[in-house]
């Protein structure tokens, strides 16, 4: 049976002022099975998106902002597709970074096998080799990868900034209780794209 519940407010910043030597842009799973017509799991919106974090993509890239990529990858009989069925196998199309966002060669992908992309990876061990304390996310899913990535940046002690505009989810419910979560729980910063400027 549905029901209507009732948002509590947080606050969206205007104004959101990023030192490039102290952040790192990280563009979640913006893979085509997530992403494009024809993949296996696409998520409503997701697409539309993709202009926001291109925008986000000049802006790290002109300041000198570290740029991070997780790519969701799975392999056969992963039990993950249980839950999702097939998706983001690797070596596949699905599995690929869309096109109109591809990573630059000195850029860093992160191959993740869980929702997190800290769990299992050399995320953290990089970030801080690079003296990064802010992480600017984006991508998809709002509530599930992107989710769980703030949360353990967060447990890590870096501060958390989510454009809402760059993000994406299959249910607007679940974007919004992500956001504010993530301002409430993680002591985040939800802003725009349009709000992010660099020192």
């Amino acid at each position: 049976m549905a029901r209507t519940v009732e948002i509590p407010d947080y606050e969206i910043q205007d104004d959101v002022v990023l030192d490039p030597e102290r952040t790192a842009l990280v563009v979640v799973d913006m893979q085509n099975d997530f992403v494009k017509e024809g993949g296996a799991l696409v998520v409503p919106g997701a697409e539309a998106t993709v202009p926001r974090i291109a925008e986000l993509l000049e802006l790290a890239r002109s300041s000198g902002m570290r740029v991070v990529f997780t790519q969701d990858t799975h392999g056969d009989d992963d039990p993950e597709f249980r839950i999702w069925g097939e998706h983001v196998r690797r070596g596949t199309w699905g599995w690929e970074i869309v096109e109109e966002l591809a990573p630059r060669p000195d850029e860093l992908v992160i191959e993740k096998v869980r929702y997190d992309a800290f769990y299992g990876t050399h995320l953290d061990h990089q970030l801080r080799q690079w003296g990064v304390d802010t992480l600017v996310l984006c991508g998809t899913v709002a509530n599930i990868c992107v989710h769980y990535t703030a949360a353990s940046a967060a447990l890590r002690w870096y501060h958390v900034i989510i454009p809402h505009d760059a993000v994406s989810a299959l249910h607007d419910f679940d974007l919004e209780s992500s956001l504010r979560q993530t301002a409430f729980l993680f002591n985040g910063t939800i802003t725009t794209v349009g709000a992010l400027r660099a020192a």
